[in-house]
């Protein structure tokens, strides 16, 4: 008796899973606007400046913060500095080759540095210790556990709140007591699929084999928009970003509540 590979089992998933969608159900039971369970666990990492575990879904991120005195970028010489790294191995996902971070990583490492710091999520100015000679250096640095989708909105939520839990060691480098990391804006990132004329937010792995079509967006505290990552190459109408701004910007606010809370 001949067994089916892998490959054929994966386009049987594939085929499952879009007439779902065509039939406006979701595999998972969700609707189309809707996050799967979100968990955020603050500390997991006490050694770290801050640090904080976000599970949604079955996908699972944590993200630590380094801090340490350094140089300033010589165009900001009164501000600190965002390091932002992601790292994505194979333990997490077949998918993720062992070595040097590919473009998945740097994408997602740029979609979260770039709300935060568009955000003006941190206080830069606050970093300063000395003009032009020496600031605090945030390493913002992203692990991905397990990836059952939407690896870019675990990332950022649980990137913001470990920032919001991040301790300044001050004293540990002669600087004066340790404070609380002036955060004063909380970024938060919506990914949603768009596969014909639907619209799927937080799209699970099995969503995401569909197609490569998404869009993130990350709005601010005060529903601004701050970023925006469309990926994929295909065309977006006005009205259909219109839609995904002002779902984003909802279903955010929930989220940013949910984070207030822990």
């Amino acid at each position: 008796m001949k067994t089916l590979s892998n490959e054929i089992i994966a386009d049987i998933k594939k085929d499952f899973v879009y007439r779902k969608l065509k039939n406006n159900e979701r595999v998972d039971g969700r609707k189309f606007d809707e996050f799967r369970s979100i968990e955020i666990i603050p500390g997991i990492i006490p050694r770290a400046e801050g640090s904080a575990m976000v599970k949604l879904g079955d996908t699972e991120v944590v993200v630590g913060i380094k801090m340490q005195p350094g140089e300033p970028f010589p165009d900001t010489p009164d501000k600190g500095v965002i390091i932002t790294n992601a790292e994505l191995v194979p333990l997490a996902s077949p998918t993720f080759e062992p070595g040097p971070p590919d473009e998945n990583s740097i994408e997602l490492a740029r979609v979260v540095d770039r709300g935060i710091r568009e955000s003006g999520a941190i206080d830069l100015e606050k970093l300063c210790i000395t003009e032009g000679e020496n600031v605090w250096i945030i390493f913002i640095d992203i692990h991905a556990l397990d990836d059952d989708g939407n690896l870019l909105d675990a990332s950022s939520l649980a990137a913001i709140a470990a920032l919001m839990n991040t301790t300044i060691p001050s004293e540990k480098f002669g600087y004066g007591d340790d404070e609380i990391l002036p955060v004063r804006n909380i970024p938060v990132s919506v990914t949603s699929l768009v596969l014909d004329e639907a619209i799927l937010v937080d799209p699970s792995s099995d969503e995401e084999k569909l197609t490569p079509n998404r869009v993130t967006i990350t709005s601010d505290s005060d529903d601004n928009l701050v970023s925006m990552q469309k990926s994929g190459a295909f065309l977006l109408s006005e009205e259909k970003l219109y839609e995904l701004v002002d779902l984003s910007v909802e279903k955010a606010r929930g989220i940013r509540e949910m984070l207030r809370d822990v």
